[in-house]
Formats: structure tokens, sequence, C-alpha cells
């Protein structure tokens, strides 16, 4: 009777280990490719257990895929398109505990910020700002990457 107990136990932690453990892709309706389109090769999103990796993101228009000529508006597009990935995840930017900033000009660096402060309170998440030459989208000036926990 013990060892039946024991291993029902030992079956049922590894199930909720195996379940925990298991990756799953978000992929928010509004990321979906337009009719015709390829489909990405990336997901936006991994959930893995309570953690969820958000692919980078630019500041780019969703339906368009236009990025804007303000730089500001590219950052609050850009924020707000890593929101969706979160909402869909179950998660908020509260949830947010690391975050990857690459720009193509440092200089740009206290107009991200101040952008950057109005969507993540306090604590902030960790972050890692890097210049970088370019981006894949040549129109981007920057990229942004997280990391959330529920």
């Amino acid at each position: 009777m013990r060892n039946n107990i024991t291993a029902l136990v030992l079956g049922a932690l590894l199930t909720l280990s195996l379940e925990a453990a298991t990756k799953k892709a978000i992929n928010p309706p509004e990321f979906a490719p337009a009719p015709g389109a390829p489909a990405p090769m990336f997901s936006p999103g991994i959930l893995m257990g309570d953690t969820l990796y958000v692919a980078g993101q630019i500041g780019q228009d969703l339906k368009t895929k236009d990025v804007p000529a303000d730089f500001e508006t590219e950052v609050k597009t850009c924020l707000a398109n890593i929101g969706i990935i979160l909402k869909a995840a179950g998660m908020s930017y509260d949830n947010v505990v690391s975050v990857q900033v690459y720009l193509t000009d440092m200089d740009l660096f206290p107009r991200m910020n101040t952008v950057y402060a109005t969507v993540f309170n306090a604590p902030r998440p960790s972050r890692t700002t890097v210049g970088v030459t370019k981006l894949a989208n040549a129109k981007a000036h920057l990229e942004v990457t997280v990391t959330a926990r529920k």
C-alpha cells in the first residue's frame, strides 16, 4: 500500500513537472501575418511554466508594418506590441523581470528612457541597453525583448 501511494505521489509530481516545463507558443491574433504573407519564423512569445520569453519587438504598426518617423511614437508602439504579447499570456508589464533594449543610436537613450518610465512601474525590471549598428528592419531605431514571470 505504501509503495502504491509513493508511486502515485511521484507520478503526480512528474506530471506537474512536465506540464510546467511544456513550451507553449504565444501568438496573439494581432501578430498573424496578412493573408498570403509567409508565416514568421519565430513565435512572438514562448511560455515555459510561469516564465514568458518575448521575442525582440520593434516599433512597427502591426497592421501596416510601418515604423513611425517619430522616435517616441516608435518606442510607444514597440512597448504596446510587447503589452499585447504579455496580455495574451495572462500577464502585464508588472510581471516583467528583465528587459533588453537595442538602440541603433545611443544618443536616443534619454528619449527612450522617458517613454520607458511611463510603462514600467517601480520596482522596474532589470535592464540592459546595448548600442547596435543596425537592426533587421532598417527603419527601426530600437528593438526590445523582455522576460516576464507570473
